[in-house]
């Protein structure tokens, strides 16, 4: 009776520190979300690795806005509408991209999905926090992902598991950054020579 009673007082104990684990988890993402999806925008460099490839460049964010430029193309997104200009056939297609394709071009994705529909966990590491999400339900798009941020509650890596494997974005050079609305859409009479296909 006294051996089965450390055992459940032992389940107790683990599922408190979890709990704890959890809402700690939950106070660094909030922190960090507040200073990532500020209201006037920031910016980044970043470089992304997974099964699709390598690519590095910029990203600049505003809420759900993004616009990334790699070497090889430019993204804009105004929270409706996608542009993806690719340099080397100065093609631009236009599309309303789904909420699942969203989440995979913004790596800032993390801002808003922790909230609901994941399990939470943290651990110390050299410098700050990573953070653990376990996706609740297996059907959604992003089902596992780590999150490495530092004391000053800025990003450093994300690594996320979608169906098609792992992705691992590094981020560096992140600036609270003050942005228009014009940055997160393209513009024509800066690109005189695309060829705009629009497959809306």
């Amino acid at each position: 009776m006294k051996r089965l009673s450390l055992i459940i007082l032992s389940i107790l104990l683990a599922a408190g520190i979890y709990a704890q684990n959890a809402v700690q988890a939950r106070k660094i993402l909030d922190k960090t979300a507040s200073i990532v999806g500020r209201k006037g925008g920031a910016s980044a460099n970043f470089s992304m690795s997974g099964k699709a490839g390598n690519v590095s460049g910029t990203i600049s964010i505003k809420g759900v806005k993004f616009n990334a430029q790699t070497p090889q193309a430019i993204v804009w997104y105004d929270g409706k509408t996608l542009w993806t200009y690719m340099k080397k056939s100065q093609e631009v297609n236009v599309s309303t991209p789904t909420k699942a394709s969203q989440l995979s071009m913004n790596p800032y994705t993390f801002i808003n999905i922790y909230k609901s529909g994941y399990k939470l966990g943290m651990k110390n590491v050299t410098g700050g926090w990573q953070i653990h999400l376990t996706a609740t339900n297996n059907a959604r798009t992003i089902r596992e992902m780590y999150i490495t941020i530092g004391k000053n509650y800025y990003p450093k890596t994300i690594k996320m598991r979608q169906s098609n494997g792992w992705t691992t974005i590094n981020v560096s050079n992140f600036k609270a950054k003050n942005l228009g609305d014009a940055t997160f859409r393209f513009n024509a009479k800066d690109f005189p020579q695309a060829e705009v296909i629009d497959l809306r």
